[in-house]
């Protein structure tokens, strides 16, 4: 082979793996449960019981097809002298579901299920910018529907659900305003309080928030109005791969990723020390 020929098929082959990304799950099974089936399973069972009979269906590959290719954010920053930096990463197009296309349902999730079934994807959780991010990007903005009674039973789970695909009507698309996001944060590295949960989001239609930055929950809380956004680890800068912890050490990298004035929280520990 011809040195140009190689070079051209090389950078080919690193473009294709730069321009888009999948989920690295097996291929969902014909008979595997719907995201309504799912649900009606866990209304009578323990917290812990869903989160356990969750994970193990999310990383069986029973997620619909919709969410196994991720999303492209791009975003940029003016360092001290004027020089812009380029990145974009790769982001789930809605929160972690259980279910095939037609019938599946998102599934909220304690921050160390979510970080296991990270883990197991190459996958990290969102910071509070990433979010923010997203939402700038998002094709389908829903306004928030906030419930109030048995807000951490299964039953408000699905009816959630069910909300949200009643306001969704079927558009594709990175969808935002639905959830508040787990994310990672340096208040989570500061807190006098072991064991918390950092939640952030569901943006009403003018872009604010209904929730601030918040670590008040013990870890182990886990709502109606939580999601699960997976975001892929590897980030691009300036076309050049970089793990997200590399880039959020970096002083002037970190900035294309976290909007704190510290982002040294990388993820969340997977056992659940407060479960009693």
């Amino acid at each position: 082979m011809k040195p140009l020929a190689f070079f051209t098929i090389l950078s080919f082959i690193l473009y294709s793996c730069s321009s888009s990304k999948h989920l690295d799950l097996p291929e969902r099974k014909e008979k595997a449960i719907t995201g309504n089936e799912f649900y009606k399973s866990v209304f009578a069972v323990s917290r812990i019981e869903r989160e356990s009979l969750a994970k193990d269906e999310i990383l069986q590959g029973n997620i619909p097809s919709f969410l196994r290719k991720m999303v492209k954010i791009k975003t940029t920053i003016t360092t001290s002298d004027g020089k812009i930096i380029h990145a974009y990463y790769f982001v789930l197009p809605d929160y972690l579901s259980i279910g095939s296309d037609k019938d599946f349902a998102r599934i909220p999730l304690t921050p160390m299920t979510a970080q296991k079934i990270a883990d197991s994807l190459h996958c990290f959780l969102p910071t509070r910018k990433i979010v923010n991010d997203i939402y700038k990007s998002a094709k389908v903005r829903l306004e928030p529907v906030p419930m109030y009674a048995f807000r951490d039973s299964s039953v408000t789970m699905y009816q959630h659900n069910l909300i949200i695909e009643g306001q969704r009507r079927l558009r594709k698309g990175l969808i935002a305003g639905i959830k508040k996001d787990v994310v990672i944060t340096g208040m989570l590295t500061r807190s006098l309080k072991p064991n918390r949960v950092a939640i952030y989001g569901w943006q009403k239609a003018d872009g604010i928030p209904i929730q601030p930055l918040y670590t008040g929950h013990v870890n182990w809380y886990v709502d109606y109005s939580h999601g699960i956004r997976l975001i892929y680890r590897t980030i691009y800068v300036n076309k050049k791969p970089m793990d997200y912890t590399d880039v959020l050490k970096n002083k002037t990298l970190g900035r294309l990723l976290c909007d704190e004035e510290f982002c040294d929280c990388y993820r969340y520990e997977t056992t659940d020390s407060t479960s009693n």
